[in-house]
């Protein structure tokens, strides 16, 4: 009877450290840290080696993941819809018209990603109007590896990047007469006829209806004009727009 007892006491002085052991796990396992998130990334670039490379550089991050590619000639919305990414990094087709093209559809269609573009030229003009078309950053073609990276990683956190040359080009925007700008100018920003003879109609307060029964339009004809403005110039708004056109020397 004495060897059966002290048996089951040693039994359960010997369980008392293994459950203090199993009790105590969850509280470390909680004590981790969750690991965080990736910045997701899709590439547009117009060649697959470019492509590859890329996703390589960003992969070695750490922090990113490339979670799809594609050609940048020409680009497609719908593939950039179903892999929903954080960042768009975009390369230049090396013509002003296709890349701002490319970056208004990609802000009309998600305008909740933001667009990191690796450029050609270090022209200003082209560079401003590729920032009032709706990217977050831009790097030029001759940038390093760990350029690319920390431009995406800048860009994720809400941070504008740009070349120190043409960061200084912006200043000097704002320091000048925006209606001067040659990059400000009608035809660049893409409106029509129809599109100016509505901009002092929306800064007047007036409604869909009393444009469209101004020009003898449809309501539904007046939204799309509205719609596709918006976009062209990356405009929350209806007051959002005549801020901006105000700036740009639209109006007076």
């Amino acid at each position: 009877m004495t060897d059966t007892i002290v048996k089951e006491t040693a039994r359960s002085n010997g369980s008392a450290p293994d459950a203090r052991r199993r009790a105590s796990k969850p509280a470390r396992a909680d004590a981790r840290k969750a690991p965080a998130e990736k910045i997701r990334v899709f590439v547009a670039a117009e060649n697959r080696l470019l492509r590859e490379a890329l996703a390589r550089v960003l992969i070695k991050g750490g922090c990113i993941e490339v979670i799809a590619t594609d050609s940048a000639a020409p680009f497609h919305t719908d593939a950039l819809l179903n892999a929903r990414p954080d960042i768009l990094l975009l390369t230049s087709r090396g013509s002003l018209q296709e890349d701002l093209a490319a970056i208004q559809q990609v802000r009309a269609a998600a305008p909740a990603v933001r667009i990191l573009l690796i450029g050609m030229a270090k022209d200003e003009r082209e560079f401003l109007q590729c920032v009032r078309a709706g990217i977050s950053g831009y790097l030029l073609r001759d940038a390093s590896a760990g350029e690319v990276l920390q431009g995406v990683q800048a860009v994720n956190a809400g941070e504008a990047v740009c070349p120190g040359a043409l960061c200084a080009a912006l200043f000097r925007y704002f320091e000048s007469d925006t209606a001067s700008l040659p990059c400000m100018s009608r035809l660049r920003m893409g409106l029509s006829r129809r599109e100016l003879q509505l901009i002092p109609l929306i800064a007047q307060g007036l409604t869909n209806k009393e444009i469209a029964n101004h020009f003898s339009l449809s309501e539904q004809t007046v939204k799309n004009h509205l719609y596709r403005m918006k976009h062209k110039i990356g405009a929350e708004d209806r007051l959002d727009m005549v801020q901006l056109y105000r700036t740009q020397g639209f109006l007076v």
